[in-house]
């Protein structure tokens, strides 16, 4: 099979890190589409997109960009020159002028989404017993073993400041509307999905289809790396 010259790009979300994106970037290496995942420090908004951008520092060529759940913010003020395409996993896609928080709180959430608050750091750790009930439903009593284990805080800096103008407004994107998502509404994505003006492709996966679905969120990214290699 053909290399393609567009590399991917994955950033992940809240109390993730790059390990969450694994099948997936097996699945695109079996499609012969490069892969790699950006390390955020979920630190603050800002620190996020410069370590995305130091990622992207690492690349050559055209990029298409895929971010999951909270990286949706982070993916739309990343540097354009090479973004070709962009990829919302179940993921937050703030407008100008809005924080994360204003569209993760849009509408109440589901009854079985974890209750979150900061500790004395202002980080925002996951409760254990969330990664099975609300994170990845649909995951293996393994995988929610190894979600809990590594999953990184977020800081209150990234999700209580305005975003930038988003890269989304210039770009062709894609979005993966999660209908059983339990940590973001599914109606909430499907009107950041529509105002984005996104290839919408809505599918019966949890907030975790990296891990509990990778082929479909591979097959999603395929189809923005070849409109963004025009083949």
């Amino acid at each position: 099979m053909a290399k393609s010259d567009v590399t991917v790009v994955l950033a992940h979300g809240a109390w993730a890190d790059g390990s969450s994106w694994a099948r997936v970037i097996t699945a695109l290496d079996a499609d012969g589409i490069k892969a790699q995942a950006a390390p955020l420090p979920l630190t603050s908004l800002a620190d996020d997109v410069a370590a995305l951008n130091r990622s992207l520092d690492r690349t050559d060529g055209p990029i298409v960009l895929a971010g999951h759940a909270y990286a949706g913010a982070v993916i739309a003020l990343a540097r354009p020159a090479r973004v070709k395409a962009l990829v919302y996993v179940a993921a937050l896609a703030p407008d100008e002028g809005e924080k994360v928080a204003d569209v993760f709180y849009r509408l109440p959430p589901h009854p079985q989404a974890p209750k979150l608050a900061p500790d004395d750091n202002g980080l925002i750790w996951l409760p254990e017993d969330a990664f099975a009930a609300a994170f990845a439903q649909n995951a293996t009593g393994e995988d929610h073993a190894v979600l809990a284990a590594v999953q990184r805080p977020i800081s209150l800096n990234c999700i209580t400041v305005p975003a930038g103008r988003p890269l989304w407004k210039d770009v062709p994107s894609w979005f993966l509307i999660a209908e059983q998502d339990r940590m973001i509404v599914p109606e909430t994505q499907r009107f950041m999905a529509e105002r984005m003006k996104a290839t919408i492709r809505a599918l019966s996966v949890d907030h975790t289809p990296s891990v509990t679905a990778p082929r479909v969120v591979a097959d999603i990214i395929r189809d923005a790396v070849h409109a963004a290699s025009g083949k």
